[in-house]
């Protein structure tokens, strides 16, 4: 039975939530109900649908004590919201249910592993430790399981902290153990520890998978650990990274460590190590595989630093989840592309072949906030280019741009000029291989979000922005003379 905590955060989305008209939305990126969002939670596959979890406070577009909302879709672009899943009303999770993950039971259940949070001291200092809740198969509650925490600071190393023990990853290992990876620390420096179980219930701990050492940032939030394409892949979101010449950004980041799985010393070896995405908006990125065997990551297209809040009054949701991308590992690297069923939403196709492009132009068509769009750049076979740009989301005083620059192998997403009114971080860069000046640039755009996959997803960069609908130029420019096709669709259900 729903408690009354439950209930209210159900009745107050629901009134919001279905007041906001469906163009003050993204068409096909998971937004928040109501309120506010951050982390994918339990993104999972349960009774033929694809099941989506995330923080929530659905009462602001501020971040709140932790609820959980849910969302589902068969095709991960077109998202139907349930009623909140979980909320903050027993005493391991009184001041919020954080981040976890979902998997389904032998018996047909659909459990939910997440982190509970409460206050214990004089101090407010939260401790977290890990809690389960169970939607049996006839169901429709997620019930919170009465011996719930699963696993406390107790069923960690000595000397690890108690304050930053979360984000569970749970997963099925070849021999049909439940196993979960989840973030934990150790003199300020982050862990990702291993446990496994016969029930899901019963944790015991295995070992630490990664350590970080001192490398990237302090903690490793929200990781997540998986077999791809004969490598394994353990992904995770550093938190104070320093900035790096060529990889890495300050601040809270993401990254991917690709090698093999000692599994005798529960170790992860290391091979190499890559952000996953370089753009303004991306963080806690989470996976699922697909029945068909896709490994598909969806993320939070939001980042604490970079984060442009509305007005309540003009926007009562804040926060939208990333594509669903489908990952690869290829030459030790991990490589992503928006998921395939994207291509049965396009509609009106435009294409040019062989435009020359020197100073700022336009074509014909090549317009929207709603589209599917590749460019691909090459040099001219008599005048080479310094940098190519593109402007997206475009008005009279306010535009969106990616830029490469030749001369150094930058790409950079830039949206200085949206409109935005928030002392914010609103540039990034990230470099890619080097290919002669040819580039390809597949850009996905949604009422407010761009996601830029760089030849063929071996790179992305992401940005929301909130300009108004009616900025919906596109126009391309070039230092020197650059050779583009360009392939465009408009997105749409209809």
């Amino acid at each position: 039975m729903s408690s009354q905590t439950l209930k209210d955060a159900r009745q107050y989305e629901e009134k919001i939530g279905k007041a906001v008209p469906e163009t003050d939305r993204p068409l096909f990126h998971l937004s928040s109900y109501s309120g506010w969002m951050n982390d994918p939670n339990g993104f999972s596959y349960y009774k033929g649908e694809y099941h989506l979890f995330y923080q929530y406070f659905p009462y602001d577009n501020r971040w709140g004590p932790m609820h959980w909302a849910h969302a589902t879709t068969k095709d991960f672009l077109n998202w139907k919201y349930q009623p909140a899943a979980l909320a903050p009303d027993t005493r391991p999770d009184a001041d919020g249910c954080f981040s976890g993950s979902a998997i389904e039971l032998d018996d047909g259940s659909h459990l939910l592993f997440y982190t509970g949070v409460n206050v214990t001291d004089k101090y407010q200092v939260y401790v977290q430790q890990q809690c389960v809740a169970i939607k049996d198969k006839d169901g429709e509650e997620y019930v919170k399981y009465e011996g719930n925490p699963v696993l406390t600071s107790k069923d960690l190393p000595e000397g690890y902290s108690r304050y930053d023990f979360r984000d569970p990853k749970i997963f099925r290992q070849k021999d049909g153990l439940f196993a979960a990876v989840m973030c934990a620390c150790k003199d300020k420096d982050g862990r990702i520890a291993y446990y496994t179980s016969k029930d899901g219930f019963d944790w015991q701990f295995k070992g630490i998978l990664a350590e970080n050492n001192g490398r990237f940032g302090t903690i490793w939030e929200c990781p997540d650990f998986f077999e791809l394409d004969g490598k394994h892949v353990l992904i995770c979101s550093p938190m104070n990274m320093r900035k790096t010449r060529t990889k890495y950004n300050s601040g809270n980041g993401t990254m991917c460590l690709i090698g093999e799985f000692d599994e005798e010393n529960t170790k992860l070896i290391e091979e190499v190590d890559q952000p996953i995405d370089g753009g303004i908006d991306f963080y806690a990125p989470t996976t699922m595989l697909t029945p068909d065997g896709r490994r598909v990551m969806v993320a939070w297209m939001q980042n604490w630093e970079t984060i442009v809040y509305g007005s309540k009054d003009q926007f009562p949701w804040f926060g939208m989840m990333t594509t669903p991308r489908e990952l690869h590992v290829i030459d030790n690297h991990l490589c992503q592309t928006p998921v395939r069923e994207l291509n049965n939403l396009r509609r009106n196709k435009v294409e040019y072949k062989d435009i020359s492009v020197s100073d700022w132009m336009s074509l014909e068509g090549v317009n929207g906030r709603i589209i599917d769009m590749t460019v691909n750049v090459r040099p001219h076979e008599t005048e080479d280019y310094k940098h190519f740009e593109l402007r997206f989301a475009q008005g009279e005083d306010m535009f969106v741009s990616v830029r490469y620059r030749r001369s150094d192998g930058f790409v950079t997403v830039d949206r200085r000029y949206s409109g935005i009114r928030n002392a914010v971080i609103n540039q990034r860069k990230m470099k890619v291989k080097d290919t002669d000046g040819f580039i390809k640039l597949r850009v996905i755009l949604d009422r407010f979000s761009a996601e830029v996959f760089i030849n063929d997803g071996e790179q992305v960069i992401s940005t929301t922005f909130y300009t108004p609908q009616s900025a919906n130029g596109i126009s391309f420019s070039s230092d020197g003379v650059a050779v583009m096709d360009v392939e465009k669709y408009d997105l749409s259900f209809d």
